[in-house]
C-alpha cells in the first residue's frame, strides 16, 4: 500500500505558472506508475498526466499536452506536475494517483489516491 500527499496548489493568474508535488510513502515508490487527475466543480475527474514507473514514458491529455510536465524523482518518492500557460479551465482539484500496472488514462486503474490539492486560475 502507498500513502499519497499533494502539495503546490494556489491562485494563480492567467498565464501563470504551478508546480503540484505529490509525495508517497509505504512501498517501494519506483513499483508504481503515477498519474495526475483533476476534478473541477460539478465535473467529472479527468485524466491530466502519467509517467511510467522509471520516468521513461509520459503521457497527457490534449487539453495540457505542450503545457504541462510530468516528472518523477524516485530517490525522493516524488512525482511532479509543471503547469505553465496556465487558463482559467485549469481551475480544479488536483489529484496525484498511483498504479501497480502500465500507464492509463482512467481513473478506475488507479488503486490508489492522495487527498487532492486546490488549482485556481483566474482571468
Amino acid at each position: 500500500q502507498v500513502q499519497l500527499v499533494e502539495s503546490g496548489g494556489g491562485l494563480v493568474q492567467a498565464g501563470g505558472s504551478l508546480r503540484l508535488s505529490c509525495e508517497a510513502s509505504g512501498r517501494t515508490f519506483s513499483l508504481y506508475t503515477m498519474g495526475w487527475f483533476r476534478q473541477a466543480p460539478g465535473k467529472e475527474r479527468d485524466f491530466v498526466s502519467a509517467i511510467s514507473r522509471s520516468g521513461g514514458i509520459t503521457y497527457y491529455s490534449e487539453s495540457v499536452k505542450g503545457r504541462f510536465t510530468i516528472s518523477r524523482d524516485n530517490a525522493k518518492n516524488t512525482v511532479y506536475l509543471q503547469m505553465s500557460s496556465l487558463k482559467p479551465e485549469d481551475t480544479a482539484v488536483y489529484y496525484c494517483a498511483a498504479r501497480m500496472g502500465s500507464g492509463s488514462m482512467s481513473d478506475r486503474e488507479y488503486a490508489y489516491w492522495g487527498q487532492g490539492t486546490q488549482v485556481t486560475v483566474s482571468s
